[in-house]
Formats: structure tokens, sequence, C-alpha cells
């Protein structure tokens, strides 16, 4: 039996990716033995509430299986960011791992009850992590995060004890199958479903709390708040409103097109009058996030299941190019907040010439971040636009924040990396080998997918084909 104090101490940050590198390397496993059209593959079922039928049921599709990839990933790159860490290091393992197995738990339980306890979990985890190693007004900013993702996540739990009194079950297999609701119910378990998406998204105009919890949260918790809790939103929408709710979400559709039309207008003009690196970055994330909206109400709007597949299969790939991007993008910023201790582009400039790996690094992810062509977010995008314009014209208005997003992050490579060289900043080393280690699979990743999405897109485009409400 292994000692409470010997357990204790294994809990330390240098473990932690140990811990994270396994996971990732099962989840690969898993990845290779693929999906299925028109269902669920992999599935484990073990009781769990008897009483209310309530179980231990998990399995994955074309939707789940890329973010369960990307969020094993994100979080063994963490793992390894984080290694340096000595304050109340066992605490901070422990956070880090029951965040990631919330995160995964959320993208793969089959169980509504399940899935609400995984989406909670989480909630509890960053609060912690923000707070407890966040930066100087970590715990105004970790409260505000609570307390939005909090009440914003009990519609949910009310929609779901609806669809389990209407169907018997939390086997959201059968209310994918056989949506239990109609009617006004099912428009009144659509508005709890969106209200609570929403606000994890976050989507206009319900947002206010990513950027202070952005600001504040430490490097690792940025990045996983960014790279994998967002898509719980876009995720949910997706799995809940949409399967669940397929006629009310039909009829709701132009408004929540408009929601994800001005979602990503205004977090990409927000984001322009930003001085702070990590604000910035932060609302970008909304504008992103409004794309994916957008692609999942044109396929609840048209009737042409090409079109509902297109807009399907972008809407997917924009969560998990947005995960590596921005994830990217957190890291390499907290990297020169580590050298710097600040975060305000006006006190930069001429750093490309002294930290070359960490400029073509920032470089080529805000190129990323802003849609260029052959990198991840170009084919995601391309394909919500596409859909978009063949079903409703009017919202292709929101492809006018891509020049918005191209000129604020070309202003902050200018302000940064170019011009003449700040003297403060002689000093300042370029990426060492962990941070090289972090960063490159991710810029790697980044090029493929836009590059040769095919590997990506065939897995999502079989689930999304085959959907039908």
């Amino acid at each position: 039996m292994v000692k409470p104090l010997k357990m204790w101490r294994f809990c330390q940050v240098p473990h932690c990716h140990i811990c994270t590198g396994i996971v990732f390397m099962l989840t690969l496993v898993i990845w290779s033995r693929g999906t299925i059209a028109g269902g669920f593959a992999q599935i484990e079922e073990l009781a769990w509430i008897p009483a209310i039928g309530a179980a231990y049921r998990l399995g994955l599709d074309g939707l789940s299986l890329p973010l369960v990839l990307l969020t094993s990933l994100l979080f063994f790159l963490s793992a390894i960011y984080s290694a340096r860490i000595s304050d109340r290091a066992p605490s901070y393992v422990v956070l880090m791992l029951m965040l990631e197995t919330a995160a995964l738990g959320t993208f793969m339980a089959l169980d509504g009850l399940l899935f609400y306890v995984f989406f909670e979990v989480s909630l509890v985890g960053m609060y912690f992590m923000i707070a407890g190693w966040g930066y100087e007004d970590r715990q105004r900013a970790a409260l505000m995060f609570f307390i939005y993702t909090l009440l914003g996540s009990l519609p949910l739990l009310l929609a779901i004890i609806g669809l389990y009194l209407s169907s018997g079950t939390f086997d959201m297999r059968v209310w994918i199958d056989m949506p239990p609701l109609t009617g006004i119910a099912a428009m009144l378990a659509l508005i709890a479903m969106l209200f609570t998406f929403a606000v994890k998204i976050p989507a206009f105009p319900v947002h206010t709390w990513l950027p202070a919890a952005h600001v504040q949260a430490p490097t690792a918790g940025s990045v996983i708040l960014a790279g994998v809790m967002l898509k719980f939103g876009t995720y949910g929408l997706v799995r809940f409103a949409l399967q669940m709710t397929p006629e009310a979400f039909a009829q709701a559709g132009q408004v929540i097109l408009a929601v994800g039309v001005v979602s990503a207008l205004y977090g990409a003009f927000a984001a322009l009058a930003q001085s702070d690196l990590k604000k910035m970055i932060a609302y970008t994330s909304i504008n992103h996030m409004g794309y994916v909206v957008m692609g999942v109400a044109v396929a609840a709007l048209t009737v042409d299941l090409r079109i509902r597949t297109i807009a399907l299969d972008g809407a997917t790939l924009q969560m998990v190019s947005h995960g590596l991007v921005t994830g990217a993008l957190f890291f390499l910023l907290g990297m020169l907040q580590d050298r710097a201790h600040s975060r305000d582009m006006s006190e930069f400039g001429g750093l490309l010439g002294r930290v070359p790996w960490l400029g073509w690094s920032f470089i080529l992810m805000a190129f990323a971040s802003l849609g260029l062509p052959g990198l991840a977010h170009f084919p995601a995008e391309f394909q919500v636009f596409l859909a978009t314009l063949n079903t409703a014209p009017w919202a292709i208005i929101a492809i006018l924040a891509i020049v918005v997003t191209a000129g604020l992050y070309l202003r902050a490579i200018a302000a940064v990396f170019l011009g003449s060289e700040n003297e403060k900043w002689l000093e300042m080393r370029d990426l060492d080998r962990r941070e090289k280690l972090v960063i490159v699979p991710l810029l790697i990743l980044t090029v493929l997918v836009g590059v040769a999405p095919s590997w990506l897109i065939n897995m999502i485009h079989t689930t999304m084909e085959s959907l039908s409400f």
C-alpha cells in the first residue's frame, strides 16, 4: 500500500506531464479505432443510479472525437509548460487532472445527467486555478467566472430534467434519435439550452466574464479555458440544442444566426480596441466562436443536406482549429510575459531580432488566427461562409470581421516585434527547449490542418452527413 505522504509527493508538476502524456497516448489509440457513420462508436456503459435510469455512458462520434484528441493534447502541453511551478505544486496537479477528466467526460458523455456533472465539475476546477495561481486581480476574476457560468448552467439542468420527464431516460442517444419534446415545451427547453451554452461560448451579450478571466488566469489556465472549455458551449449547441430540439432550433435559427454574426463582429472590434495583448486574444475568441454559432445556425436553417453538412463540417473544424491557434497564442504570450512581466504592446518593439523563435511563432499563429489560406482557420471559416452565403446571404457581413482581425494582429506584430528595438529588452532570452517542445506541435498541426485538412475533415464529415434533424 502506498503511503498518503508518498502519493502526495508524487503529485508534483513534473509528474503531471507523465499522467497527461499517458492520457494523450490513449486518445491516439482511441482515434485509431475511429467512428462509425450514423451513430456512436466505442461505447462503454455501466450502471450508476439505476433508480432513475442514469448510467455511466460514454461514446464517440465525428463531433466529439476530434475535441477529445484536442483536449488531451492541450492538457499534455500545458503540463509540460507548467513544469517549473513550485507554488503548491500538488494542488496544481490535482486541479489539472480534475479539469482534464471533466473535459474529456463532457465530450464523451452519452448520459444527460453525467454530462451535467462533468460540465459543472470543470467550473470548480477552473475557479480554483484562476483564484490560486492567477495574477493581481485573480479573486474577482475567478468569482466573476464562477458566478456567470454557474448561474448560466442552471437552465441546462432544467432542460435535462424536462427531457428526462418526457422520455423516462437520461440516455442522450434516445433524445437524439427521437426528440421527446415538441411545441412550446421544446422551445422552452431550447431557450434554456441556448442561454447556458451562450454563456459558455461566450456569445454576445453574455461574454463579459471572459476577458477578465483570461487576463487574470495563469497561462495554462488561459490555454485550457480558450482551447477546451469554450468548446463546451459550441459542442452543446450541436449535441443538445440542434439534435434534441431540431424543430424549435430551426424556428429560432435566424435569431441564433444574428447572435453569431454580432458576436463575430463585436469580438473583432473589441479586440481592436485593446492594448493588453492577452485581452486582445481573449476578444478574438468571441469572434471565432461567433463563426461556429453561424455554422450551426445555418445548418438548422437550410433544407439542403449538402449545405447542412458543409456548415457543420466548418463549425466543428473551427472548434478544433481555434483550440490549436488560440492555445498557441496564449502559450506564446505567457512566455513573453514570463520574460517581460508586461502584456502592454506599447512597452515593446523590435523583439523579432532578439527572440526569433518567439517572434516568428507568434507571427505564424497571428496569421492563422486572421484566417490566412494555408493555415488552420481558413478551411473551417471558408466552409462556414460558403454555407452562410448559400442560405442567409445577409449574414455574410460577418466576413468584415476578418479584415478587422487582420488589422489588429498586424498592429500587434508591428508594435511588439518590428520597428526600433527597445533597449529595455536587450537581455531578453529566446525560447528554451521546454518551451519549444510546447509550441512546435501546435505550429505543425496549424499548418497541417490548413494545408491538408482531409485527415480531420473526413472523420467529421462521416458523422455530419448522417445527422438527421
